[in-house]
């Protein structure tokens, strides 16, 4: 299939941006839908939903007694007691890393 250049309205500013052909076979692959903002807005809503959902700032860290080896370690999420808690290095082992 061959994508030609598109222009496109941004939703929030209602300026023309040009979706070009190469970032149309991208979207395809990924299975993404066409951009409704252009690239500044996209930037801008990206930057707002980060800072209203906590994105870029230190994460909270919870200490650890690995269930496997007994390392002390932290992990990024509260544990709640019902399951078993890996540290890094058995997390990685696990997984197959």
């Amino acid at each position: 299939m061959a994508f030609q250049d598109q222009t496109i309205k941004c939703k929030d500013c209602g300026t023309d941006f040009v979706w070009t052909a190469e970032e149309q076979e991208f979207y395809q692959q990924k299975g993404f839908n066409a951009p409704q903002r252009c690239k500044d807005c996209r930037a801008k809503a990206r930057a707002n939903f980060n800072d209203r959902n906590g994105g870029g700032g230190p994460r909270q860290s919870y200490p650890i007694k690995c269930s496997n080896c007994g390392k002390d370690d932290t992990v990024p999420f509260q544990p709640r007691g019902d399951r078993p808690v890996l540290c890094r290095d058995c997390f990685r082992k696990s997984k197959g890393e």
